[in-house]
């Protein structure tokens, strides 16, 4: 085994060594010190710790808000901090799995896991002002909620671009396209190319059409109302405008 890696144990809590809660600092420079956020419970105090979370989260108090169980939850066992590894995607897991269980649906169509990555540094902010300060975790839970709003509306927005490009599809094949027409619209449309326009270079390079032929098929497309035009003369461009087939309980918080 190379230097400096060790075996962690699988499915055991952390040892005795103290356990601290770091992150890198957002500075470019490499040589700084990491973060400290917080130090976990000693091992002492975990099998207690752990038990009464258990016992909490699989028999919550009558009418607690099934969010902000989710939350409490996402709180009380990150702070707890029980396993030497991997405590943070268990913390998003067991979250996941209350949300499912307030929502009671068989699926769910946005992902807080996700929205917790991306919103990885003011997460590390919250989770410090609730560790370090009061018992009143009024701000982590408020941070939270808007977590679950920006990835139900994110998930919105994601189920929503998934009918409109069927809606969409669905329109262009009405047309009987071209083999290279088909061909170009699908490239524009791809998760590769987020603004879903094409220019006239653009076209030729993905279909090998002269100039003209690129022209003529661009206009084409827009006569169809498959493409929108902008731009003038030599920066003149076409676009996919998905909003158009976004069926309208997903037009809040769109963005094509």
């Amino acid at each position: 085994m190379p230097d400096g890696l060790k075996v962690l144990p699988a499915g055991s809590f952390r040892g005795e060594q103290s356990m601290v809660v770091a992150s890198r600092p957002r500075a470019t420079d490499l040589s700084s010190p990491d973060i400290i956020h917080f130090e976990a419970p000693g091992r002492e105090r975990l099998d207690a710790g752990m038990e009464a979370f258990l016992a909490w989260f699989n028999a919550p108090p009558p009418g607690l808000n099934g969010l902000l169980r989710a939350g409490l939850a996402h709180l009380w066992f990150i702070t707890l901090h029980p396993m030497a590894d991997g405590n943070g995607r268990l913390a998003r897991t067991i979250t996941d799995l209350a949300l499912s269980q307030d929502e009671r649906l068989p699926r769910r169509f946005y992902s807080l896991s996700v929205q917790i990555l991306r919103a990885k540094d003011s997460y590390y902010d919250a989770l410090e002002q609730a560790q370090r300060g009061s018992l009143d975790v009024t701000a982590w839970l408020a941070w939270f909620l808007a977590q679950v709003e920006a990835a139900t509306l994110a998930g919105l927005r994601e189920v929503g671009r998934v009918l409109a490009r069927s809606a969409f599809w669905a329109e262009a094949r009405r047309f009987r396209l071209e083999e290279r027409q088909e061909r170009a619209l699908q490239s524009i449309l791809s998760p590769m190319n987020p603004e879903a326009d094409v220019s006239n270079r653009k076209y030729r390079a993905l279909t090998g059409v002269s100039r003209a032929t690129a022209q003529r098929d661009l206009a084409v497309l827009a006569g169809m109302g498959l493409l929108i035009p902008f731009g003038e003369a030599r920066a003149a461009s076409y676009r996919v405008a998905l909003e158009r087939w976004l069926p309208e309980g997903f037009r809040v918080g769109a963005d094509g």
